[in-house]
């Protein structure tokens, strides 16, 4: 592939069709002025992953400040209005469809820099109709859609660019070296192949904004990109200027309330789903990017919820099924583990094999994640001991070809007995978020897994 129009077509046609499709069929219903609730409804309740994400979305306070629980799409659509379920369905369409094909550190990174420049343009617009809110969010969130699709694709040109900037090549030259193209022009002509609409097609164009909310973009799209390396520096004081011509308001209290709108976006990453991320964004230690990474805020709130209803599914008669499912929602949503299996024992009694997953990517587990109940195997490491722990891979593990993480990346482990014997285990971990699970994380993981020792244990003695 050796032009722009080459690399539009492949990434269109043949890596993300259905990506696509789907994103010129929400700017469709955009565009007119006769989409009612039920077809934007319609085309989320399409997918059910993209569903839960909506629904998850509808009851965080960045969208719903009154705090009313939304249960149903169309009623999020009627409470919170159709622009924002527009930029919710947006938003989780373009983190599940790149996220679940690769994990790539540049993917995740360009992520998080896209993820915190969407919500730094939605907290500075100053002109608060939904529609300019939600315009700007998804205006920021892909205007380098280009480099999103492309690092997302497991093309031998994504691995070459990947080594010339691990040299320190000069990023542009080295796209029109590897690409014959850049992550620019790409992204001009997906905004078109995708039809994206006048609004991103003016934020990507060449030359002069035509719009103040055009150029808020930008200049929050530039601003996210260097706060990685702190919030001071020559090149931040003069975004904090454009910013402050775009809004109206001084540097000084845009500097303050970008630190404010940067812990919001942690907050949004967690409820899209990719925790991972809030390690790439911009922290209180200014500047201080050798930080270790470190495990994302817990939610206590739904940890109780979901602790009681474990306690009520408990007391009435124990579905076996219904309390593993919570256990597995629990550890993925309440303590923010971002793939969690159930594994148990299988017909032969030699192996431990998944009976339920959670989580982005753990679909194909279910034919190949095996653990050998003698311990044997790449995985069997993975055994756990009598209780919950955390499972440290050592730097000669060598992992499984099927999944690049499984048994290279901590872990959370916790057995299932019956009589003494191990009959299963419940897994969680991170992918690609490289950091150790906290020990809150392990000690909440505990309680959910006590809750299935404990339902197995009822069902044994009646």
């Amino acid at each position: 592939m050796n032009s722009t129009q080459a690399w539009v077509s492949y990434l269109s046609k043949v890596e993300l069709p259905v990506l696509a499709n789907t994103l010129k069929r929400i700017s469709e219903l955009t565009e007119s002025k006769n989409s009612t609730v039920n077809e934007l409804a319609n085309v989320i309740l399409n997918d059910a992953q993209l569903t839960s994400q909506v629904l998850r979305l509808s009851n965080t306070v960045f969208y719903n400040q009154t705090r009313t629980q939304v249960s149903t799409v169309s009623r999020a659509i009627t409470l919170i209005g159709f622009d924002s379920v527009k930029s919710m369905a947006i938003s989780s369409l373009i983190v599940d469809a790149l996220l679940q094909r690769n994990d790539r550190p540049h993917l995740l990174r360009c992520l998080a820099r896209a993820i915190h420049a969407a919500v730094q343009a939605r907290c500075l617009m100053p002109r608060r109709n939904e529609n300019a809110l939600e315009e700007v969010f998804i205006g920021a969130l892909l205007m380098n859609i280009g480099e999103l699709a492309f690092w997302s694709c497991e093309t031998e040109q994504a691995t070459e660019l990947e080594q010339r900037l691990r040299l320190e090549e000069p990023p542009v030259e080295a796209q029109k070296t590897v690409l014959h193209s850049t992550f620019t022009e790409i992204t001009r002509g997906l905004v078109d192949a995708w039809a994206l609409g006048p609004f991103i097609k003016d934020v990507v164009s060449p030359g002069k904004a035509n719009s103040m909310a055009a150029s808020l973009v930008r200049h929050s799209v530039e601003m996210a990109r260097l706060s990685e390396n702190g919030w001071r520096g020559a090149e931040m004081d003069k975004v904090l200027e454009h910013l402050s011509k775009d809004t109206g308001e001084t540097p000084a209290a845009i500097r303050d309330q970008i630190k404010v709108n940067a812990e919001e976006a942690a907050k949004v990453a967690v409820s899209l789903g990719i925790p991972q991320v809030t390690a790439l964004m911009p922290g209180s230690q200014e500047g201080n990017k050798r930080q270790p990474a470190q495990a994302p805020t817990m939610d206590p709130a739904l940890q109780l919820q979901i602790l009681r209803d474990l306690t009520l599914s408990l007391t009435e008669k124990p579905d076996i099924n219904e309390v593993c499912q919570l256990v597995i929602e629990g550890i993925h949503r309440a303590i923010g583990m971002q793939r969690v299996a159930l594994l148990m024992a299988d017909k032969s009694g030699q192996n431990l094999v998944p009976r339920k997953v959670g989580g982005r990517g753990t679909e194909t587990w279910r034919e190949d994640f095996i653990i050998p109940r003698d311990g044997t195997g790449p995985l069997g490491n993975l055994l756990p001991h009598a209780s919950c722990d955390v499972f440290r891979p050592a730097p000669t593990d060598a992992g499984v070809p099927y999944d690049r993480w499984l048994g290279k990346v901590p872990a959370l482990i916790g057995p299932l007995t019956a009589k003494g014997r191990l009959i299963g285990l419940f897994y969680a971990d991170n992918a690609a978020g490289d950091y150790v699970p906290s020990e809150e994380q392990l000690t909440a993981f505990g309680h959910f897994v006590q809750n299935a020792q404990l339902c197995i244990t009822l069902l044994a003695s009646n």
